[in-house]
């Protein structure tokens, strides 16, 4: 029996133990009955042998008209065969089924069935059952690489586009399909908020400049520019500390006039009195002294902090803080911190699930699926902030001296910059499912414990920067 007119459907029913009496009749009918479903051209049954475990093997192939035959088959008559099979003799007959095709590319014989090089598991189709992988692998030509390296991209129904375009147009969509199981038309939550997060921090710290400055680098400034600018921000530095030095003069005069209490004056003295860094000024202007002067760095109103925090902070401490950070360079700090920027947003996931777990305590809805709502909100909001980026750099390349194109472009950024809190807001009113009063107070809470957490985290992303130097 050869498989010149479609594929070979071939079915091992593994007998355990002894036969039961009925099977080989139940076989024989299924052997005469078979050839009467559409699709299926031809039967053979024969007796296969015995496996290592000494369990007695019959076989049941079946010869298909074609692979669309074989879909529909597989989807009904195979299947039904199997449930008939499990419903009459149990766990006694175990079917083990595989598609065996002709191999023109490598001519294997048709009784090798091919398997999914990722995982081992004999094929049924195009695709793994047990892991997905295409059953193809290899790559025949240049345009096939490139369609499966970007084909998510450019296929219009792919889960990539299915997933971006009601993650920016419906609120809440998209973590309110998931937690009611429809899953497999999106990426996978956090698939989607790496993906965005990756194009955003390539976009925001990409530099169009840099490219031109290869092409056509900035003139060098001058020893005059260079004094010039120096001495410009000497000036602004003095006129500071004598627009002080006056403010505490006329609160001393009013003071003294009886015009204040010394209690304001105290009051004032002590906020102006907490617990700061004091960094020399810097004697260079390349951005290379951006602590500016080490040896003159000092620490001032710590007689309040815990010992823990003083020994950490001594001024030798601070001035090997400051010379290490200075030794890296102001662009290499920077970079610093744009690297501790995802970990802190990372950290910051968890941080607002717990308030949202605080808000509906009522919801019966597991922390993992308040996780699940800022997952897809912060995807959101990478996605807007590389909309603006870009709709920024498109008005500067279009006109950068047109005002016109400079004012819409600033309407839409603001436009957008309003949309994403209303897009929390809708968002928590369609995954939630409360009312308008109700979610407006728990929307500033929420608010408020975002914008403190982003803060704090922002601030800690800052301090592991300048400590890790």
């Amino acid at each position: 029996m050869t498989n010149h007119a479609g594929p070979l459907y071939e079915i091992n029913f593994v007998i355990e133990k002894d036969t039961p009496p009925d099977f080989e009749s139940w076989l024989e009918e299924l052997g005469r009955t078979a050839p009467n479903r559409t699709g299926i051209e031809n039967v053979r049954i024969f007796e296969h042998g015995v496996d290592s475990d000494g369990n007695s093997i019959h076989t049941c192939q079946f010869l298909v008209r074609d692979d669309h035959a074989l879909d529909e088959l597989l989807d009904g008559y195979f299947a039904d065969i199997d449930a008939d099979l499990a419903e009459r003799f149990g766990v006694q007959v175990r079917p083990e089924s595989r598609i065996l095709r002709e191999d023109h590319l490598h001519d294997l014989p048709p009784d090798e069935s091919p398997v999914c090089l990722n995982c081992g598991t004999r094929l049924r189709g195009q695709y793994c059952g047990n892991c997905g992988q295409r059953s193809r692998s290899r790559l025949i030509s240049i345009w096939q690489l490139l369609r499966e390296a970007f084909g998510d991209l450019f296929e219009l129904d792919s889960r990539l586009w299915r997933t971006v375009v009601p993650l920016l147009t419906r609120p809440g969509r998209l973590t309110r399909d998931y937690l009611e199981g429809r899953r497999a038309r999106y990426m996978p939550p956090f698939r989607t908020y790496l993906v965005l997060s990756v194009i955003f921090f390539l976009v925001a710290f990409f530099d169009p400049q840099s490219f031109k400055q290869i092409i056509d680098p900035d003139p060098q400034p001058t020893a005059e520019e260079i004094a010039q600018k120096k001495e410009t921000a000497e000036a602004a530095a003095a006129a500071e500390e004598l627009r002080l030095e006056e403010a505490r003069k006329r609160l001393e005069a009013l003071e003294a006039e009886g015009k204040i209490p010394p209690e304001v004056v105290a009051q004032v003295g002590a906020a102006n009195s907490g617990f700061s860094i004091n960094f020399g000024d810097s004697e260079k202007d390349d951005g290379s002294q951006f602590f500016g002067d080490c040896e003159n760095a000092t620490i001032s109103g710590d007689e309040d902090l815990p010992e823990w925090i003083k020994k950490r902070f001594t001024d030798e401490r601070v001035k090997e803080i400051c010379e290490r950070n200075n030794a890296r360079g102001q662009e290499n700090f920077v970079d610093a911190i744009a690297d501790d920027i995802p970990v802190s947003l990372i950290v910051l996931l968890p941080l607002m699930a717990l308030v949202l777990k605080l808000l509906y305590p009522l919801s019966r809805r597991y922390f993992v699926e308040h996780l699940l709502f800022f997952v897809h909100f912060h995807a959101f909001f990478f996605l807007m902030l590389v909309l603006q980026i870009v709709l920024a750099g498109i008005a500067g390349l279009l006109g950068p001296e047109d005002g016109a194109i400079d004012s819409i472009s600033t309407l839409i950024i603001v436009i957008a910059s309003f949309y994403i809190p209303v897009y929390l807001y809708k968002a928590m009113r369609l995954v939630y499912g409360q009312g308008h009063l109700i979610t407006l107070f728990k929307y500033v809470i929420l608010l408020v414990a975002y914008l403190t957490g982003a803060t704090f985290t922002m601030l800690g992303a800052l301090l592991a920067a300048v400590l890790s130097a």
